[in-house]
């Protein structure tokens, strides 16, 4: 079919124009498609911060330990919670004892067991929003070679002259027996109250 030199010249007008649509939609798409997307920072956890357990009986502290030997990871966004992560490894033998005398005895086998086990880990599953700067973060403790789920009830709040700090406090209960200890005597000490407290720090 013959075409006149003006429709021809229309015709490459419109394949142009054509092309050059298709091309700013796609641009414009991956710009939105980058804009939506929130990128977690990374954090650890300062030197300074309590990461430990507690055994009480009658409402009274018996055992107070704290795990000095810490290495930590977080990813968190609290823009997009459901994307973040947190990994933790504790040092059993770096354990401090509120009272020095017992750290033989729940260091050893009936206990922590640390000549066969050297750490505890958690490592997160889901950090579900609760509102207010309030998260349960679920995932798997590591204790004596056993894993359970666990839930860390925990608290984050942005520092007010920081941005590269977040205060931190999380806390879970959990029954020692379930984890291979000796289960506590008429109940006693089953319950272990475990505690972080502190604060995190972009890397």
């Amino acid at each position: 079919m013959y075409l006149n030199p003006i429709n021809k010249k229309l015709n490459k007008v419109d394949l142009k124009l054509k092309t050059t649509i298709k091309t700013g939609l796609i641009g414009l798409a991956i710009c939105l498609f980058f804009s939506s997307q929130t990128f977690a920072k990374s954090w650890t956890l300062t030197p300074k911060s309590d990461v430990g357990f507690e055994i009480k009986s009658m409402g009274l502290t018996v055992v107070k330990a704290k795990f000095n030997q810490v290495q930590s990871s977080m990813q968190f966004d609290a823009k997009a919670p459901q994307n973040a992560s947190t990994h933790l490894v504790m040092d059993v033998e770096s354990l401090s004892f509120n009272k020095p005398l017992l750290k033989h005895m729940i260091l050893g086998e009936d206990l922590f067991y640390v000549e066969k086990y050297k750490t505890v880990s958690f490592k997160s599953i889901q950090f579900k929003d609760l509102g207010n700067g309030k998260y349960n973060v679920l995932g798997n403790l590591t204790l004596r070679g056993v894993t359970k789920p666990v839930i860390f009830e925990t608290t984050f709040k942005s520092s007010l002259s920081n941005d590269n700090l977040l205060e931190v406090q999380a806390f879970a209960v959990i029954n020692r027996s379930d984890f291979g200890m000796r289960k506590g005597i008429a109940g006693v000490g089953e319950k272990v109250n475990l505690h972080l407290s502190g604060h995190c720090e972009v890397n």
